[in-house]
């Protein structure tokens, strides 16, 4: 009888310390529909608020895109201490406001609507020190384009793999419904393709950014880099051996989340 209760005791003790996972809809004003969000939050000893890191997927993904491909992203969520949110940005959305699309206006939802839902929903540090965005590919490009268009909310954000200049793909992923005609609206195109973004905008939040050697993005990251030291902007950016692949981005997701909680930390 006594090995039985150890038993169930430690079963207790374990369920305690798993991470949980919500999904919480939440409802867009500019779109006027209700969109799903994954939630990971760390186990309840954790009484402090706690920052938060936004982590977007990529195209054609979804938001449970992340928990599916990386489950790991629940044990960084305990290592770190931090409350994980994996908003849905649309198939081929990339995050920004369209305007050719009424209902394609992600930037607006993420601003104006997801933050504040989720500072309200969950015991949050509520300032921009202490709130972060990353993702991959579409989703890569949406973390910066967010983050240096709004450096009131983010301190910290990043990019695997990102699509970080939009006009060289100017025929696929849905880009021309969003933005219209690259030849017609040449300017759009620019105005929401973050390496044009970063040659105008002063910014101290953190950046952090990197690509595969294999990888179609490349080119345009290196740009990236080029421009945001031609500027004096610190950032870190890497490369290293692997393509577009879920391979590559579960190395790169745990970098990027120890370089944002150095920031938390005040470290970096």
């Amino acid at each position: 009888m006594q090995y039985r209760i150890l038993f169930v005791y430690f079963i207790f003790i374990n369920l305690q310390l798993h991470a949980k996972v919500d999904t919480v809809y939440v409802k867009s004003s500019a779109m006027n529909c209700s969109l799903p969000n994954l939630i990971v939050l760390p186990h309840s000893t954790y009484t402090e608020p706690l920052p938060v890191i936004y982590l977007l997927h990529g195209a054609g993904g979804d938001f449970g895109n992340w928990m599916r491909r990386v489950p790991v992203i629940e044990e960084l969520a305990e290592e770190f201490g931090v409350i994980v949110v994996c908003p849905d940005g649309g198939k081929q959305g990339w995050y920004l406001d369209s305007p050719e699309l009424e209902n394609s206006q992600y930037e607006s939802y993420v601003v104006h609507d997801l933050i504040p839902t989720i500072d309200s929903l969950y015991n949050t540090r509520e300032t921009s020190t202490y709130r972060a965005i990353t993702g991959l590919s579409m989703g890569g490009h949406g973390a910066l384009y967010l983050a240096l268009r709004h450096p009131e909310l983010f301190r910290s954000a990043g990019s695997m793999s990102g699509g970080v200049d939009l006009r060289p793909f100017s025929e696929h992923w849905g880009l021309p419904k969003l933005l219209g005609s690259i030849d017609e609206h040449p300017e759009r195109w620019a105005e929401h393709s973050v390496v044009e973004i970063a040659r105008r905008v002063s910014t101290s939040t953190s950046l952090i950014f990197d690509c595969g050697l294999s990888d179609f993005f490349l080119e345009v990251n290196r740009d990236l880099d080029n421009v945001l030291n031609e500027r004096g902007i610190l950032h870190s950016y890497s490369e290293r051996e692997g393509t577009h692949n879920w391979n590559y981005w579960r190395v790169s997701v745990v970098e990027h989340f120890r370089f944002f909680a150095a920031r938390f930390a005040g470290e970096i």
